[in-house]
């Protein structure tokens, strides 16, 4: 695993509903202190989980829309997908072992 996937409105649904592997997509902007602390975190644990899953990112204030379908209400808020469904909701910054332990239980 090599850095984040950059989803948008035009890739979404192949990068993440059509993906055979999982994804973590976080939802944050390029304001966000917290998103900023986050995704040195997440980049990580994406070192230690390989090839079982993508990490992606998305700019909520570029693609509102892909936010509100999501029900995203506050950044970072980090969900994970699993064959186009919606199997976690992490809101906010949490620790790295609390992130691994809510996305290693689905892997």
């Amino acid at each position: 695993m090599s850095g984040f996937i950059q989803i948008n409105s035009q890739n979404f649904e192949e990068e993440i509903i059509q993906s055979a592997t999982p994804v973590l997509l976080e939802f944050g902007g390029v304001w966000c202190k917290p998103c900023k602390t986050l995704e040195p975190l997440l980049l990580k644990l994406g070192e230690t989980w390989g090839d079982r899953l993508k990490l992606a990112k998305l700019d909520v204030d570029d693609h509102p829309e892909i936010a509100m379908q999501y029900h995203v209400m506050s950044v970072p808020t980090t969900i994970l997908f699993i064959n186009g469904s919606q199997k976690e909701v992490i809101v906010g910054l949490k620790s790295p072992e609390r992130i691994r332990e809510k996305v290693e239980q689905h892997l």
